[in-house]
């Protein structure tokens, strides 16, 4: 789990410094003050910028990559790219599996626990709302800065409801008029919301400088980034084109290298959080992911929670652009001792996972049986303690220069908005407004990042690149579950949809000079999606506070 400090502005005692940025690597100051008043912290410029630093942490908690959107861990654990292998009913253990398994366990409390966020997000709107009042109320500072500051707060407002909209598409609409707050409050439908989440949008983009001005806060680059991915979600794919074509026009290109995306100062990277250990601002992503090895060499345990599925592995294609591998040799249950093509493989499936014989750390990934990784049987090692149930690890993500015993916690930046995205949110509005042509140059400038050749496409074979380039560009990153959901087709059979399939991995031992491979599944049920899940339940507490709702149809 990525985390960070965080206090109350008005707290009297502790630091929690943010560290958002999008162009630069000084971090923003949240030195709270001591028991101040409303009007003195939104009086002026530095003091206003104090209370939005702030707010500015909320947006780490939902792009948390570890639990920001789903409690129980990754939601690239309710898809087919990656498994939690312990046994225990934990997050971060079994319960992603249950949730992906369907069936009865998916109760409206329930859902409403582990996926909806609904307190999280309708906490964070009310601190926006009151920023945005009381810097409209207090603020003195020059007509320039209030109008910055108050784009920065419609961003993040704009954000937050996203998340809201994503999950439930009926939301409370709350602006900073906080005269309007009331217990009782009706439903906005799902096109009212999309339509205060564009407006804010518009307002961020007209008025937050271009990145050279910004000095690390927000600009203008990430506003249009974002309204790619927000737009997209609303089905506006006439304005998600208008979105990416302005963050091309303001200089944002894709990184010639995909691997240092993921570590730092990409000039790819629009958005991102970072941290420092010097002002203790750190997350755990790290002890969670790290292969297990890093730990059992040094007599200790941790990392390998969850790790790439043979799924996953198996959507990467060949370097050379030769197409993908034949991996029915690998599918056999009494093993084969034939080595995987792994080393073949394009770049972004090296830069993502970790694989037997893998450099590592001044090492090599051993994820076999009695390797110094390791490999435990899925639901029969109640607690794996570092071993893989998949015979792969995560490497996107994880700090390969971190020694995770010197320091369990860790620095590595986190990415919330990167040019790549944008690129694949055009190419998807444009095959949905019929511009094929506008598609296919967006798929093609990605593929060439990693040398991978690409021809031309229309119909059904340009959505279905689209949908590829999607999984692999942006695997391990919490696209892929929101963006099956999204199209509809969740409910469906694999691999269309998220029903009715399991997860594999290889079963690795030593054998000889070499090794045996063996065909192992990871899941002791078949997974299922129920449609009820394309709009997650109201929770209990506004069902009880709030009459002017009722809960939706599908989860009475």
């Amino acid at each position: 789990m990525r985390t960070i400090a965080k206090n109350i502005l008005l707290a009297s005692s502790g630091i929690a410094l943010a560290a958002l940025l999008s162009s630069c690597n000084d971090f923003l100051d949240m030195t709270p003050t001591d028991s101040v008043s409303d009007k003195i912290i939104w009086q002026t410029t530095q003091n206003a910028e104090y209370g939005v630093n702030y707010i500015y942490s909320y947006i780490l908690d939902m792009a948390d990559a570890n639990t920001g959107q789903c409690v129980a861990g990754m939601t690239d654990a309710l898809t087919d790219q990656l498994k939690y292998g312990s046994y225990n009913y934990n997050a971060l253990c079994y319960i992603p599996s249950e949730i992906a398994y369907g069936g009865s366990t998916l109760t409206a409390n329930y859902v409403a626990s582990y996926l909806g966020y609904w307190d999280t997000m309708y906490g964070a709107i009310r601190r926006t709302n009151q920023g945005l009042n009381y810097l409209e109320k207090y603020g003195e500072m020059p007509d320039a800065d209030k109008a910055r500051l108050q784009a920065e707060l419609r961003f993040m407002r704009a954000y937050f409801y996203f998340d809201l909209v994503k999950r439930y598409k009926e939301v409370i609409i709350y602006d900073e008029d906080l005269s309007a707050i009331t217990a009782n409050k009706a439903l906005s439908t799902e096109k009212e919301g999309w339509d205060f989440i564009a407006a804010d949008l518009k307002f961020a983009q007209e008025n937050l400088p271009v990145k050279a001005e910004a000095g690390g806060r927000l600009d203008k680059g990430a506003a249009y980034a974002f309204a790619t991915r927000a737009m997209l979600y609303a089905q506006r794919y006439d304005e998600v084109i208008a979105a990416a074509d302005k963050v091309s026009q303001l200089g944002y290109t894709l990184d010639p290298n995909y691997a240092n995306v993921f570590k730092g100062s990409s000039s790819e990277v629009i958005l991102q959080y970072e941290f420092s250990f010097e002002n203790n601002v750190t997350h755990n992503f790290d002890f969670y992911y790290t292969p297990g090895g890093d730990y059992t060499t040094r007599e200790s345990s941790g990392g390998g929670y969850g790790t790439p599925t043979q799924e996953i592995v198996e959507s990467y294609e060949y370097a050379d652009g030769s197409g993908f591998p034949d991996w029915s040799v690998w599918h056999t249950t009494e093993g084969t001792f034939e080595n995987p093509p792994y080393e073949l493989l394009e770049p972004r499936f090296q830069a993502s996972i970790l694989y037997n014989g893998a450099a590592w750390k001044d090492r090599t990934i051993q994820p076999y049986v009695g390797g110094d990784d390791g490999w435990c049987q899925w639901n029969v090692v109640k607690e794996p303690k570092g071993k893989t149930t998949t015979g792969y690890y995560l490497r996107k993500g994880v700090d390969e220069t971190h020694d995770v015993i010197a320091r369990s916690r860790s620095t590595q930046p986190l990415v919330v908005l990167r040019y790549a995205e944008v690129l694949l949110n055009k190419a998807e509005a444009c095959y949905r407004t019929g511009d094929a042509a506008g598609a296919n140059a967006a798929v093609r400038a990605i593929r060439e990042r990693v040398d991978l050749p690409y021809t031309d496409k229309a119909g059904d074979n340009l959505w279905a690149a689209i949908r590829q380039e999607r999984k692999v560009e942006l695997a391990f990153e919490g696209f892929s579950y929101w963006d099956v959901r999204r199209w509809g087709v969740a409910p469906d059979q694999y691999p269309e949809g998220l029903s009715g399939y399991q997860l594999h991995g290889l079963k690795i031992e030593p054998a000889g000079a070499g090794f045996s491979y063996t065909y192992v599944t990871v899941d002791d049920k078949v997974r299922n999606y129920p449609e009820k899940m394309n709009r997650f339940p109201l929770q209990d507490s506004e069902l009880s506070s709030n009459t002017a709702v009722e809960q939706f149809p599908e989860w009475k």
